[in-house]
């Protein structure tokens, strides 16, 4: 009875968004699959408000998703514990390259996540790529601003090292604000003079709190999962309201690049983020680093979560580039 009622949700929704939809100019329609992903974002989300109650309701609609999107056959998990962090190993049962490794950082605002939500892509990055993938619970926002999420990566790669892999033998992955993160582990890697992972994979990433590219005011009308007031409220529990969100510690695009490692970068054509990642991308290129953007027409924020065939493109190309550069 409970799924009967949110079929009925997702169909009203995706009536009156499509109602709306016809409204705007041709231009800025979106696909059908645009207006039926940002109906059923609505009823498994709270909206855009970072308050308690809503956060409850947006980190357990989170982990059901996790529980609706069948994982890939021929993985597996297991559970293990950092110091406090809760964090887990996924490997491919049919093809597992033991020398390298992945350091996976979830995506959430920095306010939602957990193991159960990351286990998603980890398993397509296992059996995509043969390597073992160590994914990680950092804590969370706004319970433990910034710099708690960052010190936690830091923690889970210091863990790696003494597990004996090399720094060159991992590859660091992170979409959304695991995308900020996975770049502020490279950051306090480089600060404290110590070795640069092999490679870095970024899925949709959060690099630029102030909000300044273009794609922020152009994607707007057609971004079916992020509006500007959800990353603002994102930002605010994170970092707090009274910084300088250009200072890289935030917003890593305004860092500095010498020696990052290898970087791939996947982004969907609807994102209101996806100034985020081209204009990273030129960053690295200018500080002679070797990067690369993959712009995947009609998608949305972390598409390659979903059971489509653009994600399985998306995932294998991940899969080409890593064996290209390790």
């Amino acid at each position: 009875m409970a799924r009967l009622n949110v079929d009925k949700q997702i169909k009203h929704f995706v009536k009156e968004h499509i109602t709306k939809q016809e409204k705007l100019d041709e231009k800025e329609k979106m696909s059908p699959m645009m207006q039926a992903l940002k109906a059923v974002h609505s009823v498994a989300t709270a909206g855009e408000s970072v308050s308690e109650e809503d956060l409850k309701k947006q980190r357990t609609g989170m982990d059901l998703f996790s529980k609706l999107v069948t994982l890939p056959v021929n993985t597996s998990s297991k559970s293990v514990k950092v110091k406090d962090i809760n964090c887990e190993w996924t490997v491919s049962d049919t093809c597992h390259d033991k020398k390298h490794v992945i350091m996976y950082c979830h995506g959430g605002g920095y306010t939602c996540g957990s193991i159960n939500y990351a286990r998603v892509i980890a398993s397509k990055l296992a059996l995509h790529t043969g390597l073992s993938v160590f994914s990680f619970e950092y804590r969370l926002s706004p319970e433990n601003p910034y710099p708690a999420a960052v010190d936690d990566a830091v923690t889970v790669w210091n863990y790696l090292m003494q597990l004996g892999y090399g720094a060159r033998d991992v590859v660091i992955v992170g979409d959304s604000a695991g995308g900020n993160l996975a770049l502020l582990v490279c950051q306090k890697l480089k600060a404290n003079e110590r070795l640069m992972p092999g490679a870095m994979v970024l899925m949709s990433p959060w690099t630029d709190m102030t909000m300044s590219g273009d794609s922020y005011e152009e994607c707007k009308e057609i971004d079916p999962i992020l509006t500007a007031e959800y990353i603002k409220a994102c930002r605010g529990a994170y970092a707090g309201s009274n910084v300088d969100f250009a200072l890289p510690q935030y917003s890593p695009l305004y860092g500095e690049f010498d020696d990052y490692p290898p970087t791939f970068v996947q982004v969907g054509s609807n994102e209101i983020l996806k100034s985020d990642s081209e204009r990273l991308v030129e960053a690295l290129k200018e500080a002679d680093v070797m990067a690369d953007i993959e712009i995947y027409e009609d998608s949305w924020h972390v598409f390659q979560q979903m059971p489509l065939r653009k994600s399985w493109k998306a995932m294998n190309s991940i899969g080409e580039f890593i064996y290209k550069v390790i």
